[in-house]
C-alpha cells in the first residue's frame, strides 16, 4: 500500500511514469474509449477546504475510471472534532479504496495515513500540494519537451504549491529559481533536500529575492496566489509585500522567447499576475488546469491497478521522462 501525502515519497522513476502514463491517458480519451481498470473500487474525498479543480478532476477521473466517488464536506464529519482522526480514518478506509483528504494540518494527514487501510492522497495541506506539483511537471513536459535541464523561475510566495513544485522540478533535473520577499520563503528543510535531489538529477535550486533575475532566461515562469486559504486576515499586508513580485508583461520579456507561463488557480488578476499574460500567447494556465484530470487518474490507475505499480517499478527512468512536446 502506498500513501502521496509528498513528493518526497515518489522516487524519480515513478515521477516519469506518471508523466507518461498521464499522456497515455489525456490521448485516450479524446477517443472516448478510455480503460476502466477500475470498477468496482471506491474513491472517498474527504475535504475540509473549498475545492473546485481537485474535487471535479478527481471524480471526473474515477468515474471515467470505472470507480465510484463519494464526497464527504467538513459538516458530515468533522475530522478530530467530532470523530478522533484515527477514528475516522479506520472507518472511511475499511469502505473506501483510496481516500482523498484536503485538509490544513500536514500533521494531520500524517496521522490520518497511519491509521488508513487504503492508500491516501494529499489533495491539499498548508505544506504541500503534490497532486498540483505532477500536473504541473507533465505540463512543462508536454509543452516544453524532457524537463531535465530547463529552468523554472517561481515567483511569489513560498507555499504549498511552491514546495511540492520545488520537490517535482528537483527529481526531474530542472534548474529552479525561487524569487520570494525576506521572509517568506519556501521552508529551509525542503529546500535542502530539494538540493540534494537536484545533485544527483544534474538539477540546481536556489532562492532568491529578486523576480527579474529569476526570471532571466527562464524557460517557465510560474506564479500562485499571495494569500493561501487560511491567510485571509494577511492579504492587504501581503499585497503590498508581494507587489513587486507581479507575473507582468515586463517579467515575461526577460525570459525566453519560448517561455510558458503557469498558475495553479485560483487566480486574482491584477494582484500576483495581469490579464495581459494571463490571457496572452505565453500562458499555458487552462492546459495546466485541465491537466489536473489526467494526472488525477494516473494517480488512481498508480494506486489502485496493480498492472500499473508493476510497470512502474520496472520501466527504466530514462525511457519514462523522454516526453514529446
Amino acid at each position: 500500500m502506498r500513501h502521496i501525502l509528498t513528493l518526497d515519497e515518489i522516487t524519480p522513476t515513478e515521477l516519469a511514469y506518471l508523466c507518461a502514463l498521464t499522456q497515455q491517458l489525456k490521448q485516450a480519451r479524446t477517443t472516448l474509449n478510455h480503460p476502466t481498470p477500475l470498477v468496482g473500487r471506491t474513491v472517498a474525498l474527504l475535504f475540509e477546504k473549498p475545492s473546485l479543480r481537485t474535487r471535479v478532476s478527481f471524480e471526473v477521473a474515477a468515474r471515467e475510471l470505472g470507480a465510484t466517488s463519494l464526497y464527504l464536506s467538513p459538516q458530515e464529519v468533522g475530522l478530530g472534532k467530532r470523530e478522533a482522526v484515527k477514528d475516522v480514518a479506520q472507518v472511511l478506509s475499511a469502505y473506501a479504496h483510496v481516500i482523498v483528504l484536503r485538509t490544513f494540518s500536514h500533521a494531520l494527514i500524517e496521522e490520518f495515513a497511519r491509521h488508513s487501510q487504503a492508500p491516501v492522497i494529499n489533495g491539499l495541506t498548508d505544506t504541500h500540494h503534490p497532486c498540483q506539483g505532477l500536473t504541473d511537471l507533465f505540463t512543462i513536459a508536454e509543452a516544453l519537451g524532457t524537463p531535465a535541464g530547463r529552468t523554472l523561475a517561481y515567483v511569489g510566495d513560498g507555499n504549498n504549491v511552491a514546495h511540492s513544485l520545488l520537490q517535482a522540478a528537483a527529481k526531474a533535473g530542472m534548474h529552479v529559481r525561487l524569487a520570494t520577499p525576506h521572509g517568506y520563503a519556501p521552508d529551509p528543510k525542503i529546500v535542502a533536500q530539494a538540493q540534494c535531489e537536484a545533485s544527483a538529477t544534474g538539477g540546481s535550486v536556489s532562492v532568491l529575492t529578486n523576480p527579474q533575475a529569476a526570471a532571466h532566461g527562464a524557460d517557465v515562469i510560474y506564479t500562485d496566489v499571495w494569500a493561501s486559504m487560511g491567510q485571509e486576515s494577511e492579504a492587504e499586508k501581503r499585497r503590498t509585500v508581494f507587489a513587486p513580485y507581479q507575473v507582468n508583461g515586463k517579467l515575461v520579456a526577460l525570459a525566453a522567447p519560448h517561455v510558458i507561463v503557469m498558475h495553479p488557480l485560483p487566480a486574482h488578476r491584477g494582484d500576483e499576475i495581469t490579464d495581459e499574460v494571463m490571457d496572452g500567447p505565453h500562458a499555458r494556465v487552462f492546459v495546466q488546469a485541465e491537466n489536473r484530470l489526467h494526472m488525477q487518474k494516473a494517480i488512481l490507475r498508480f494506486l489502485l491497478a496493480s498492472e500499473s505499480t508493476a510497470s512502474a517499478t520496472h520501466m527504466p527512468a530514462r525511457q519514462l521522462v523522454l516526453l514529446g512536446a
